[in-house]
């Protein structure tokens, strides 16, 4: 098999996109608790070094995953489906797309529908399930949590914007929420890295898909940047090396200024001793908006230490500690596969067996030379 995919073997890209699916679940798991507060508080609550292990929600129970993972897991089987509906015979033009359907971007849109419905059912046997793989994730009781969801996630879906796949990305604000740069978009967008056989292929996708519930050029470009990285990871990239080539792309890209400024702060931080973390963390941001929960994410995972310490400094600030704590879970577990992460916090992550067997699926997903934009 050729391509960058399998420049280290194909059980090690598969180990690459289970790693990122369960690591961006640990990482979500790790904040998720302590999601809105304050450093002080967070050192109150868990000791002076804060949070260091999985600890209790909000009812006690340890490892829950937050919106940031469920919608992730949407967009896997957004793609899964994609490419299962053109092997089941659909026809489009491989030389652009490879082996997916080109109605992806609306199958897209359903999928989030269906974590929509979640959001407002207590379980799937409670309403006629929507549309979708008939053992897929809308029938997982687990799934029916409303764990902080984004305003413009739930509002964006609702309006169901499906964007064409030859929607130009031109720094223009977007049809749906145009001023949204939450970090929604951005948090969910990993599995674009993952099936992509080139970072522009997964920076557009990714795009592209941002635009269903954020409109702000910051919003998508932060998705397709976290996209592009990841595909680069998987590649084979060293964790710096993924970061620099994504910044060169996005920087092809009308409009990139904001989501580039805060990555080139992000890397200047990661080389400076000077200060310890969280103060560092917190020198980039909240990371409630797109841009600042992309620059801590790679600011953690670019940070010298083991995955686990990483990890924690993703969570232990005054911010969106579970986005930030996912996203670095993404970037990690691309990075170094799932062997990597830490084994007692994979067995305790909330639906780890099923994220697994996603994360195989999505594996045998493919998207090749697909180009209409800067490349």
């Amino acid at each position: 098999m050729n391509g960058p995919w399998y420049r280290d073997g194909a059980a090690q890209y598969r180990a690459r996109v289970r790693g990122c699916l369960l690591g961006g679940a640990i990482g979500d798991a790790l904040g998720y608790p302590v999601e809105f507060d304050a450093i002080d508080r967070i050192r109150a609550a868990h000791g002076p070094h804060g949070v260091t292990d999985l600890v209790p929600g909000p009812r006690g129970e340890v490892g829950l995953i937050s919106d940031d993972t469920q919608m992730t897991l949407f967009t896997a089987e957004a793609l899964v489906e994609a490419h299962s509906f053109e092997r089941k015979g659909e026809r489009h033009d491989r030389r652009r797309m490879g082996d997916i359907s080109d109605r992806w971007p609306e199958m897209m849109l359903q999928a989030y529908e269906r974590w929509l419905h979640t959001q407002s059912q207590p379980g799937p046997v409670t309403a006629p399930l929507p549309a979708g793989p008939a053992d897929g994730l809308v029938t997982e009781p687990w799934l029916y949590a409303r764990r902080a969801p984004g305003n413009a996630c739930l509002s964006g879906v609702a309006q169901r914007y499906a964007p064409g796949r030859w929607l130009p990305l031109e720094g223009r604000p977007g049809e749906v929420n145009p001023d949204s740069k939450g970090c929604g978009a951005v948090m969910r967008s990993a599995p674009f890295g993952l099936i992509a056989e080139y970072d522009h292929v997964a920076f557009q996708m990714a795009a592209r898909a941002a635009q269903i519930t954020h409109g702000h050029p910051t919003g998508y470009y932060a998705a397709g940047t976290l996209a592009a990285i990841v595909a680069n990871l998987v590649a084979g990239d060293s964790m710096e090396g993924a970061v620099l080539r994504a910044m060169r792309l996005l920087a092809r890209y009308p409009g990139h200024e904001e989501t580039t400024a805060a990555l080139e702060r992000a890397v200047t931080e990661a080389g400076d001793r000077s200060v310890a973390p969280p103060e560092r963390v917190e020198r980039l941001g909240a990371g409630w908006v797109a841009e600042e929960a992309l620059a801590i994410a790679v600011f953690c995972a670019l940070y010298p230490g083991r995955v686990e310490t990483k990890l924690l400094m993703a969570v232990n600030h005054s911010g969106d500690s579970d986005s930030t704590g996912a996203i670095c879970g993404n970037l990690l577990g691309a990075q170094y596969g799932d062997h990597a992460l830490p084994h007692e916090w994979v067995q305790r992550v909330e639906g780890r067996a099923r994220i697994a067997v996603l994360a195989d699926d999505l594996g045998a997903v493919r998207v090749r030379g697909w180009l209409f934009g800067p490349a």
